[in-house]
């Protein structure tokens, strides 16, 4: 169809001369777009008519009638749903509609056409914005019988850009909660951030401060090239160190452009630093929980890129990426790896709206901002079998630290396989010297019941500040 062909929407109920106008109109090359009954006679005269689908549904006199008439009901009674028609009958037999239905019947109508226009609005979006303007189909929802599965907004465009991979659901929950949790941290602390999210929860979250060689260790990043002069790939490396085995096929967020070093993978300050870190990871957790914080890093929680090419991770959000950078996550799982670029500028709007089990639910959104002032070696000597996987290093070394090494059995030949030298148990004396260590551990908690925290805390000098900020997250 040329741009300047003149259209003309043709919609009668009396048919008289409807095909004499037709016909001057095709003479005249004007494109008819009718439905209904009046497109039926017109095709079946040999006329050329377009029905497109979504028009063939609109009933525009009969949704205005109804808004008409709901804006009037101080004086007028509309009745959009046949069981009210018994009730309505009812009081009409008593003499007057009352003010009370009126009104009840006027809020059904104006749902009704919300409804209407709801579903008209939704049917449009996926024919016209369904290439990730306005609205992204995802793979399956939580489950992968959850069919079908979409991301949208009513309002504007999507706030991210699908780089690599293909989304689903549950790895947007986890993309969408981890990167205003790495954006506050940034804006509060002035330092590159990254959270690792799973099941919409953090399993970790770390500011970028230098690592130590045996902090490079720990971390298994020791081999990284140029991560000692990148703080956002230092960042990633505390987050997803802080607990791997929760942290396995997570969702990485970043709130910084992601380097090459970060890509490869994925001093001391005062304690409202780490309490700030804590703070706005349990913002972000599901349920009571207690968040603990050391030197800018989650380290332990109760309830970039070529690091990010060594981890078992689902996918990746930040605010952009280097073109070698984003070409490394590109190759990540096939090329299935997802990667998610989010417009840093962007905020929701201050109310959130959720349905759960057909009822919504309604709140102000958590925008309070957490800020400091908001507040009054012997793993690393492990001798490793060459070969071992970087996974069961990491639980190998959990079991170790734990101290619920297996005695015997298939696990513990499973332990002691990974290792050219069986280190021995952790004694009662060795765990007790390393807990008179823990003197700057930062927590925040939102658990009902902190005596048994602060107790602790107070036995080991670790900082306990009390506020009187709830933040639940679900």
């Amino acid at each position: 169809m040329a741009s300047n062909q003149k259209i003309a929407i043709v919609s009668v109920f009396d048919k008289t001369g409807l095909l004499d106008l037709t016909k001057g109109l095709v003479q005249q090359n004007v494109r008819i777009l009718a439905s209904g009954g009046t497109a039926r006679m017109i095709r079946e005269s040999g006329f050329p008519v377009d029905v497109p689908e979504a028009v063939e549904e609109i009933d525009i006199g009969g949704v205005t009638l109804i808004r008409a008439a709901a804006k009037n009901h101080k004086r007028v009674t509309i009745l959009s749903d046949p069981a009210d028609y018994a009730g309505f009958l009812k009081e009409l037999e008593a003499g007057e509609i009352s003010e009370t239905s009126r009104n009840r019947y006027a809020l059904k109508a104006f749902e009704h056409t919300a409804d209407y226009d709801s579903a008209i609005s939704d049917f449009f979006r996926k024919e016209y914005a369904s290439d990730g303007d306005q609205y992204l189909a995802l793979r399956y929802g939580a489950n992968p019988h959850q069919k079908p599965a979409a991301a949208f907004t009513a309002e504007g465009k999507l706030p991210f850009k699908v780089l690599g991979g293909a989304p689903g659901y549950i790895n947007l929950l986890d993309a969408l909660n981890a990167w205003p949790l790495v954006k506050e941290l940034k804006q509060a602390l002035g330092l590159p951030a990254a959270a690792s999210f799973k099941h919409v929860s953090p399993a970790g979250a770390a500011i970028g401060t230098p690592l130590s060689e045996d902090e490079k260790k720990v971390y298994f990043v020791n081999d990284i090239e140029g991560i000692d002069s990148s703080p956002l790939a230092q960042a990633y490396a505390r987050a997803r160190g802080a607990d791997r085995m929760s942290s396995f096929g997570d969702m990485i967020a970043l709130s910084d452009v992601v380097d090459v070093a970060t890509a490869s993978i994925i001093s001391k300050e005062a304690a409202a630093r780490d309490l700030t870190v804590a703070t706005i990871t349990l913002k972000y957790t599901q349920s009571n929980s207690v968040c603990y914080a050391i030197n800018g890093q989650v380290i332990g929680l109760g309830a970039g890129q070529h690091i990010i090419s060594k981890e078992v991770s689902d996918g990746v959000i930040a605010p952009g990426y280097d073109d070698a950078a984003l070409e490394i996550l590109k190759k990540k799982k096939g090329g299935r790896y997802l990667v998610l670029q989010i417009d840093p500028e962007y905020n929701p709007s201050g109310t959130e709206t959720r349905t759960v089990y057909g009822i919504s639910l309604q709140q102000h959104r958590n925008d309070y901002l957490v800020s400091p002032k908001s507040f009054a070696k012997r793993v690393l000597g492990l001798k490793w079998k060459k070969g071992t996987k970087r996974a069961d290093k990491s639980n190998a070394i959990d079991l170790l630290v734990s101290g619920q090494l297996p005695r015997d059995g298939i696990e513990r030949e499973g332990f002691e396989a990974v290792f050219e030298e069986v280190p021995a148990a952790f004694t009662s004396e060795e765990r007790e010297a390393w807990m008179k260590q823990l003197k700057d551990v930062a927590v925040s908690s939102d658990a009902f019941n902190d005596g048994p925290v602060f107790d602790t805390a107070e036995k080991l000098g670790i900082t306990f500040v009390e506020q009187n900020i709830r933040l639940f997250h679900h």
